[in-house]
C-alpha cells in the first residue's frame, strides 16, 4: 500500500517438531511476484532421500536453503550447507556476502565431514533411512498404546502437508508431569536423552545411528514412568492465567542498546514489575526471549517466568539463573 515491495520471504520448515510448510505453494506465490523464498531447513537435511520423508525445500522451488547438516546427518557439529536454486537470487552477491562473513581459515575437519556425510547418503539414497524410519514407526505404535501418553501425529495439523517421521514428540500432561520433570526421570533412571524439552512434552530424533536397543530403552522408560505416575498424579493444571510466551503486549521504554549500557541494579523478581529490564531472559523451553533489555517488566511476564522455572525450565541470559532476582535499569 505504501508502494514498497518485500525483499524476500523467509520461512522455517520443518519446525523442531518436524512439521513442514507447503513450500511448493509458497514458492509459486513468491515467484509470481519475483520475490525469492529463503528457507531455514536446519532440521531437514535428510529430506528427499526416502519415499516416506518430506520433499526438500530445493525440490519445492525455494531459492536459498540453509541446512544444519550436522543436526540429522552424520557430519561434525557446526557443519552446515547453503543451497541455491533458480535465477531470482544474485549468486555473485551471495558469494560476496559469504566472503565477508566467513573465515579465511576454515576447519578442514568440518569440510571433510560434510563430504563424508554427502558420500554416505549418495551410496544408498533410496534405502539408507529404511532402518531409522522402521524403528520410529515401531516406537510410535507402542507409545500410543500406553495410558496417559500422547504422541504428536500429522492428523493434528491438517494445514501441514508433511511431518518428519523421524521426529517423535511425546506428551506427559495426562500424567501431571512437565516436560522437564519427565526428562529428568528418564535420564536419571534409563539414561535416555531427548533432543528438545517442551513445557509438557519431549521430542526425540531417530537417525542413522539409532538402533533397536535405543528405542527399546526409550519405550521401556516411558512405560514405567506412566505406570508409576499414572496412578498417583493428576493432570497438570493449566498455566497461570493461561499465560503463554512470547507476549504480544510488549512495551519498550528504552532501545536495547541503551538499556544494555545503562547502569543497573538487582531487584527481587516480584519487585521488578514496572521496571525496565536490563538483561535478556530466555527460558528454555521454548528458547524464545521473554524479556529483552529496555522492555518494561509486567506482572504477566513475572507470573510466566515463575511458572516455567518451577517446572524445571532452564534460563539463559539472566545474571541469576534461579530468577529469584533480575537486573533492571537505573541506579540504586
Amino acid at each position: 500500500m505504501e508502494g514498497k515491495k518485500a525483499a524476500a520471504v523467509f520461512i522455517t520448515s520443518p519446525t523442531y517438531h518436524g512439521l513442514c510448510s507447503d513450500l511448493t505453494t509458497i514458492s509459486e506465490l513468491c515467484h509470481s511476484h519475483k520475490i525469492p523464498l529463503i528457507v531455514d531447513e536446519a532440521h531437514g537435511a535428510h529430506f528427499g532421500f526416502h519415499s516416506k520423508l518430506p520433499k526438500s525445500a530445493l525440490h519445492q522451488g525455494a531459492d536459498l536453503i540453509v541446512q544444519s547438516t550436522h543436526k540429522v546427518l552424520c557430519s561434525l557439529t557446526q557443519s552446515s550447507m547453503l543451497h541455491m536454486s533458480g535465477n531470482i537470487v544474485d549468486k555473485d552477491r551471495v558469494s560476496g556476502c559469504l566472503r565477508t562473513l566467513q573465515t579465511t581459515s576454515p576447519s578442514f575437519l568440518l569440510l571433510a565431514s560434510l563430504d563424508a556425510a554427502r558420500a554416505q547418503i549418495s551410496e544408498n539414497p533410496d534405502s539408507v533411512f529404511n532402518r531409522a524410519i522402521e524403528l520410529a514407526d515401531e516406537a510410535k505404535r507402542v507409545l500410543k498404546q500406553i495410558p496417559g501418553i500422547s504422541v504428536l501425529e500429522s492428523s493434528s495439523f491438517p494445514a501441514s502437508p508433511a511431518v518428519d517421521p523421524l521426529r517423535l514428540t511425546v506428551g506427559f500432561w495426562n500424567l501431571g508431569l512437565s516436560g522437564s520433570e519427565a526428562d529428568e526421570m528418564l535420564y536419571k533412571d534409563y539414561e535416555v536423552i531427548c533432543e528438545l524439552v517442551g513445557n509438557r512434552s519431549l521430542t526425540y530424533v531417530l537417525n542413522l545411528g539409532t538402533c533397536r536397543e535405543h528405542v527399546h530403552r526409550l519405550v521401556l522408560g516411558i512405560k514405567r514412568l506412566a505406570a508409576t505416575h499414572g496412578s498417583i498424579s493428576k493432570p497438570e493444571k493449566k498455566m497461570v492465567n493461561n499465560v503463554h510466551a512470547p507476549f504480544d503486549d510488549i512495551t519498550m521504554s528504552m532501545i536495547p542498546r541503551d538499556a544494555f549500557f545503562a547502569s543497573k541494579r538487582k531487584v527481587a523478581i516480584r519487585e521488578s514489575i514496572g521496571e525496565v529490564a536490563g538483561e535478556l531472559i530466555c527460558p528454555y523451553p521454548p528458547g524464545v526471549p521473554v524479556l529483552i533489555p529496555g522492555e518494561v517488566v509486567t506482572e504477566k511476564i513475572v507470573d510466566y517466568l515463575i511458572h516455567v522455572t518451577s517446572k524445571g525450565a532452564e534460563v539463559n541470559g539472566a545474571s541469576d539463573s534461579s530468577l529469584s532476582s533480575i537486573l533492571v535499569c537505573g541506579k540504586l
